[in-house]
């Protein structure tokens, strides 16, 4: 499980701004402050020591806080996990021919359930960490780091070499056999585990905060952790006026303490010493702006190493998306990311009107006829992010359900950090009282609220050396990125793919940035008004952006001429795309859901694109399947694509028909021309659980991994291996 995408967070990037920026290394009584790293309109500086660190952050809080404490209303946006092109790994001590994490970028590995290097495959699932032999198909090595009581934990791997990093993203974990020596931590837990022989615990990081991610280039691991301040807000009752709780809440900040705010850690050895530890004053840096009431940080680990010291480095800055290359890190900044916004949710319905695809299809397009859904006026888009998945609960087997698009606010949101605001419901809010002897003296005027502008800031940084990344240079565009894929460095410049929004309207661009300096060299603007991006892919110099609302226009963009770029080619269909794959020349693979022209979803879709004529981009196939949804629609990683077959594997649940299933894995070919179905793979339904103190397990089928020509799914139940050909059962490992 992840939050997503989150796709996004600021993950390894946030790693290369905080070592650039944080240029102070002497003790907390430093004194003189750093010169500061000019980032365009963004500066980067060191503090000058503990007292000027919390000056600057009561300041800045102060003016952030509001009448129920620090942080704006929830976040109200799903992230999208980022998607990646399959790769196939060979070992170099024979092992056979393999598939790897669907990952952004070849050489830099993202956290996952499982992993392979094809004569193993390493799997976490609730709570224990198993080692399976790939040619006897045995379990060799097993080893439960948690109680079954959290075996709901969510759990990755990252692994080098004979050595893992497990990843529990969620807080309240215990370790196991630790109960009754220590309480669960309030964060994250990293788990550094030897797999050389029987598989045995050396080390762990236990952040105090909030997983964002981490990524791994080589045997290094960066892990990006976000922390609050810890500052208690008593509730003062129901009688005061959020202006007055929002003075009182200032006057608290005043007085808090500099350790309400330094990240702190637990550090324990493989010796089985642990330790508390906080981050020094002189390794954290903040940009001229900043709230205040976030913390990012960032632990370095190398897993060829023995967990003695994770070198932390922080900033007082939130930050969203991260994207890299294996020269390049990128990290971009959009400094109202957390600001509530409404969801923009695909409308659902259980009677689409007029045409629609049967409930379990596969279309090929006729050479020469028009796939393209007629030309809708779209409504605008009130939402920058991308839409969760449907469940069975959004479907009525009554009547067809209403459209569950969120009207935007009227009004622009209001900056929680302007504080003094009286809404009008607020008993202190100023009202026209009836002429007495001695009116009341009026209340001055409130200011108006004004949202900051819809910028992302992007900053580049040089990873060739060892060692700390060189800030390069950094830049800023107009709009809010979807994920990391609507980033793309391409011969010395890169491609920045968003959406803005301007009250009720939307419209979606490219900007071409010089990879140096990140100026502006070029833009293509005025895509899918009205609409919101779905999906990004860039392949070389073309660049495709699907945005939906009602249709999917799905754009084909030239990039050759970094100063002209321009939109060649649209094609307009019913539904979208919410992942796009390369599949070979002139072909592109989207994942998605299907939709009625009225923009009601339906199902999941794989469509196969013919993009050769940039010009005029066709559908040639699609499969559809009614009731459906896939978890690859926001996860990538559980898309699995072999080129060298054409074969295609995502999970899939369906809660249509007589027999719903939760998560099989439906297996498709994909060739030249046409999108066919193989068939799909199911695991046995798990025993019903009698203690309800345990997580029930999932059969659904979550991932799937090519060994040699054998096909292995995952679930919580265990791993199955099949037959590529004719997906024939091979084996059945359970976890048990």
């Amino acid at each position: 499980m992840r939050t997503s995408i989150r796709t996004a967070g600021a993950v390894t990037l946030a790693a290369a701004l905080l070592a650039t920026a944080c240029s102070s290394t002497e003790p907390k009584t430093a004194a003189g402050r750093t010169a500061p790293v000019e980032l365009g309109d963004v500066k980067l500086v060191s503090y000058r020591g503990c007292d000027d660190m919390l000056a600057g952050l009561r300041a800045a809080t102060a003016k952030a806080v509001g009448p129920w404490g620090i942080g704006g209303p929830a976040v109200m946006y799903a992230e999208a996990r980022s998607l990646a092109s399959d790769a196939a790994a060979k070992s170099g001590s024979g092992a056979p021919e393999h598939s790897t994490t669907n990952t952004h970028e070849a050489g830099v590995d993202e956290p996952d359930l499982v992993k392979t290097d094809g004569e193993r495959v390493i799997v976490v699932n609730r709570g224990v960490l198993r080692v399976v032999d790939a040619a006897t198909r045995k379990v060799t090595g097993t080893l439960r780091l948690v109680d079954a009581e959290q075996a709901w934990a969510p759990a990755d791997l990252l692994v080098s070499g004979d050595r893992a990093l497990v990843l529990f993203s969620g807080g309240g974990i215990i370790p196991y056999g630790a109960t009754a020596k220590r309480a669960a931590s309030p964060g994250p837990r990293y788990v550094l585990v030897d797999l050389s022989e029987k598989p045995k615990v050396i080390g762990s990081l236990t952040p105090d905060g909030a997983h964002v991610d981490a990524r791994m280039v080589g045997s290094t691991v960066r892990v990006v952790v976000r922390s609050q301040p810890r500052i208690e807000f008593p509730d003062p009752g129901p009688d005061l006026s959020e202006n007055e709780r929002t003075r009182r809440n200032a006057e608290i900040v005043a007085k808090a303490p500099i350790e309400a705010w330094l990240p702190k850690y637990e550090l324990t050895t493989a010796d089985g010493v642990t330790s508390d530890r906080t981050v020094d004053c002189g390794q954290v840096s903040h940009p001229a702006e900043y709230t205040g009431t976030s913390m990012l940080t960032v632990h370095s680990l190398d897993l060829s190493q023995a967990l003695a010291e994770t070198s932390p480095i922080s900033v007082a800055a939130d930050g969203d998306t991260v994207y890299g290359t294996g020269s390049s890190l990128y990290v971009a900044s959009n400094p109202r990311w957390w600001w509530p916004r409404p969801v923009d949710l695909p409308i659902v319905e259980d009677a689409p009107a007029t045409s629609e695809p049967s409930d379990s299809a596969t279309v090929t397009a006729v050479p020469g006829t028009s796939t393209a859904a007629p030309s809708l006026t779209p409504n605008a888009a009130s939402t920058l992010t991308p839409a969760p998945a449907v469940t069975p609960a959004s479907v009525s087997n009554a009547e067809p359900a209403p459209s569950l698009l969120p009207e935007p606010p009227a009004s622009p949101v209001p900056d929680p950090s302007v504080t003094g605001t009286v809404p009008p419901s607020d008993p202190a809010a100023p009202t026209v009282a009836s002429p007495t002897p001695a009116p009341a003296t009026p209340t001055p005027a409130e200011p108006t609220p004004r949202q900051p502008p819809e910028e992302t800031e992007v900053h580049r940084f040089d990873i060739t050396a060892a060692g700390a990344p060189r800030y390069v240079a950094s830049g800023k565009v107009s709009g809010r990125l979807l994920n990391q894929y609507s980033l793309s460095e391409h011969e010395g410049h890169l491609r920045v793919a968003t959406t803005s929004t301007n009250g009720q309207d939307s419209s979606s661009a490219v900007y071409v940035l010089d990879a140096d300096t990140l100026a502006k060299t070029g833009e293509v603007g005025g895509l899918g008004r009205g609409e919101r991006i779905y999906s990004v892919r860039f392949i070389g110099p073309v660049g495709y952006v699907v945005t939906f609302k009602q249709v999917d226009p799905l754009y084909t963009l030239d990039l050759r001429d970094p100063a002209a770029p321009r939109k060649t080619g649209e094609l307009k269909i019913t539904g979208y795309s919410a992942y796009l794959h390369p599949a070979g020349d002139g072909r592109l693979i989207g994942v998605g859901q299907e939709a009625s022209e009225q923009g009601r979803t339906l199902g999941t879709q794989v469509s196969l694109f013919d993009v050769s004529d940039p010009a005029n981009p066709r559908r040639l196939s699609q499969m559809f399947q009614k009731d459906s949804g896939s978890e690859a629609e926001w996860d990538p990683h559980a898309f699995l694509y072999w080129a060298r077959t054409g074969m295609a594997v995502l999970p899939l649940s369906s809660w249509g028909g007589p027999e719903p299933t939760n998560g099989t894995a439906l297996v498709l070919r994909i060739d030249d021309s046409a999108v066919t179905r193989t068939g799909t793979i199911s695991h046995p339904r798990p025993k019903p659980v009698e203690n309800t103190r345990f997580a029930a397990y999932d059969p659904g089928i979550r991932r799937s991994v090519v060994i040699g020509e054998s096909l292995w799914t995952v679930s919580d139940l265990g791993l199955k291996v099949s037959d590529m050909k004719d997906l024939a059962d091979q084996a059945w490992i359970p976890f048990s």
